[in-house]
Parts: structure tokens; sequence; C-alpha cells
């Protein structure tokens, strides 16, 4: 055999060597991968449990603002005339004013519970996993 078949039979060698590394790699990544959409979707499960009752929180707090001033507006608006001898209009601003207050707390309680992280185990393993690969610990 030449030396120039030699080298081309090295070639084929070297190169079915190098595809067998190159499926190694994308099969460890394409697990990787998917073990990471699996953690993903678990997490989005329990992630939409709590934007679900934030959401229900901020709700209930416009309904029950709403509800709330409908319900005593009346009641309120005639004792704070008659107690403090105030005029329909005055009385009328100061229930806007407690109305806002009460809505105010609701709406920020609410917002509270959606505030937060989204998937926060699926963005560290993310990391973790672009760090190994990358070969940075």
């Amino acid at each position: 055999m030449s030396s120039f078949e030699d080298a081309i039979a090295r070639g084929a060698e070297e190169g079915g060597r190098s595809r067998g590394a190159w499926a190694r790699v994308s099969g460890l990544m394409t697990s990787v991968m998917d073990l990471h959409v699996r953690i993903a979707l678990q997490e989005a499960d329990r992630e939409k449990r709590r934007l679900i009752g934030g959401g229900v929180f901020v709700a209930m707090g416009a309904g029950l603002a709403s509800l709330a001033t409908v319900a005593l507006q009346l009641a309120l608006l005639l004792w704070l005339r008659e107690r403090f001898s105030l005029g329909w209009l005055q009385a009328s601003l100061w229930l806007a004013l407690i109305d806002a207050v009460l809505a105010t707390i609701c709406f920020r309680v609410g917002g509270l519970m959606l505030k937060g992280p989204y998937l926060p185990q699926t963005m560290a393993g993310l990391s973790r996993t672009t760090r190994t690969l990358v070969g940075r610990f």
C-alpha cells in the first residue's frame, strides 16, 4: 500500500471516530435539554397554581372594593352627612378616599402574590449546564 492510500485510510478512520464523538455530544445535549424541559414543565405547573391564586386575589380585591363601595356607599354617606354636617359633595369625596385606600390595599396584596421569579429551578439548571458544557465550574 502506498503512503497516499495509508493517509486516506487513516483519514477515514479518524473521521469515523470524530463522527462518533459528535454523535455522543449531540446525544448528551439532547438528553440534557429533555431533562430541562421536564423540570420546566413541572415548575410551570407549580407556578401556574401560584399565578392563578394571585389572579384570584386581585379579582377578589377588585370585586370586593366595588361591592363594598356600593353596599356601604349610601349608609356611610348618610352617616357622614349627619354626623359632621357635611354637604353631599364633601361626604362623597370622603367616601371616595376611603374606597381608594381599601382598593389599594387589596391590589397590593394580590400584586405581591403575583411577583416573584419564574421557573427558578429551570434557570439554575440551565446556567449550571451551560457552565459545565463551556468548561467553567
